[in-house]
């Protein structure tokens, strides 16, 4: 039998689960000394799952490992972070910016596995302190993402933020950079995404062909309508959204107008992300661990996005199997890692399912 921190040989039975609202049949699979899933019998494996459900680990398509409340961590606490999330279940996570290179860390056996954005991309004084590659100018934009997405297949800007004269939120881009943005990155295979809270920024990110919005807040009957149009990805993070009024309170006598945007947001996010997926937007899963949000929490965004209109198995899809199938990473296919969680019951009736998982592996290796 293998060690804890080796991978199989292991044998599981039971429910197996593409990941999708569907997708399941009644089977068994194994898990090699190599840590890859074996649809073929390996011989001599203990079996460790028998009449559960068993399905591909889940994904958090939006976190930040490396970035703590008070911003930028060490690799030790980046690692911690990374621990929590796996054993969570969130087996897979697409880090939306840090600036901490957390590269090192893929050798170890109970890290997930990450795909990178590298680090945000903002104007000086337009995100938080620390954290972003500041382009002096707008047209650096361009050079700045190409950069990025050499490296990483995905980039990420910063869409709006407060702008101080202002005193509210605003967009940090014209709208001719962003086309040639997006072109840069796309021309080297990488995607892009935004943050973006407010309304005024989302037309031009979208009409410039961005691949997905972090948070989206500001959609409206329009710009869903565009993201419809175009394929654009939406990932909510309903559970740092509830940070909003706190957002707004800090902002104080000092900023009145974005406190008051906020809490407008704020009153209408539950609607706006229900219309979003109403009109057909492909909606992810993700949490914005790292920073206000505690890492480990994918299972309370999977159940946010249930009440807000998913419903329970188009949530756990959210975060199983079409994350998966967006991110171009495989599910419980012969040869991909053994990435595997089990429960006790049906995960897309009940997503509280989630939260005691019975046994997950990563790459074979037992998490719990």
């Amino acid at each position: 039998m293998s060690s804890p921190t080796s991978p199989g040989p292991l044998h599981l039975r039971g429910v197996l689960l593409d990941g999708t609202a569907e997708g399941e049949r009644v089977g068994e699979l194994w898990v090699t000394a190599e840590g890859r899933i074996s649809l073929d019998p390996v011989p001599d494996a203990p079996t460790v799952a028998d009449g559960a459900w068993i399905l591909p680990g889940l994904v958090d398509a939006h976190c930040h490992v490396g970035i703590g409340p008070d911003g930028p961590v060490d690799l030790e606490e980046a690692r911690e972070q990374g621990h929590t999330d796996a054993a969570s279940g969130a087996l897979l996570l697409r880090d939306c910016g840090t600036p901490v290179d957390t590269r090192p860390l893929d050798d170890d056996p109970r890290m997930p596995e990450i795909v990178r954005a590298g680090r945000h991309l903002a104007r000086p004084k337009r995100y938080i302190r620390g954290l972003p590659i500041e382009a002096d100018s707008p047209e650096e934009l361009p050079a700045l993402v190409a950069e990025q997405a050499r490296t990483n297949p995905w980039v990420k800007l910063v869409g709006d933020w407060i702008e101080r004269e202002a005193g509210d939120l605003a967009p940090l881009w014209p709208d001719d950079v962003l086309k040639a943005a997006m072109d840069a990155a796309h021309a080297e295979g990488a995607r892009v995404t935004a943050h973006v809270f407010g309304e005024d920024a989302l037309p031009g990110l979208i009409g410039a062909g961005i691949d997905g919005i972090e948070h989206g807040t500001g959609l409206d009957d329009t710009t869903i309508a565009m993201m419809v149009e175009r394929g654009t990805v939406l990932v909510p993070t309903l559970i740092n959204v509830e940070n909003f009024p706190a957002f707004a309170d800090a902002a104080g006598e000092k900023f009145p107008r974005y406190g008051t945007h906020m809490r407008e947001l704020y009153a209408r996010a539950s609607a706006t992300v229900a219309s979003a997926i109403e009109a057909g937007v492909p909606v992810f899963a993700g949490t914005d661990a790292g920073g206000g949000i505690v890492h480990g929490r994918i299972v309370d965004e999977i159940a946010a996005l249930a009440q807000v209109g998913l419903g329970p198995a188009r949530a756990f899809e959210a975060a199983c199997g079409a994350a998966r199938d967006w991110l171009r990473r495989p599910g419980l296919v012969d040869g991909a890692p053994a990435d595997l969680v089990v429960v006790d019951r049906d995960p897309r009736t009940d997503t509280d399912a989630l939260r005691s998982p019975s046994l997950v592996l990563r790459a074979g290796v037992r998490l719990s």
